[in-house]
């Protein structure tokens, strides 16, 4: 039984680091391309930076719901459960952010459209 637990162990803690890393990855990856598309003056760069930083997001979330497989004591359930938290209302943040940016670019093309005929 000892060696199913620590090979659960391993295999969690691994998990957690892909996770973190390919979340850092793309959090990085949104920044810069974030920064190209805000050079190049692109319209739709809040909503790319936003949607990038949401996926993210997403990943790191997933290391953390991940954690709480080898969490061992309340603390530690405690502290899990406020980043889980935290995570979960950015999330909330930028999708919401993502939606009202959608509505807008939208709302955008459809004005310039009528105002085309």
């Amino acid at each position: 039984m000892d060696i199913l637990d620590t090979m659960l162990d391993t295999l969690v803690e691994l998990s957690i680091m892909i996770f973190e890393l390919i979340g850092v990855s793309v959090l990085i990856a949104a920044g810069l391309s974030g920064l190209y598309n805000y050079v190049r003056r692109d319209p739709l760069t809040r909503l790319k930076l936003a949607k990038g930083m949401a996926m993210g997001l997403e990943f790191k979330l997933g290391s953390e719901i991940l954690r709480t497989v080898v969490v061992r004591d309340f603390s530690e359930i405690m502290i899990v459960g406020a980043i889980i938290l935290l995570r979960a209302a950015l999330t909330f943040l930028i999708h919401w952010e993502i939606k009202n940016e959608e509505a807008h670019e939208l709302a955008e093309n459809k004005d310039g459209a009528n105002k085309e005929n």
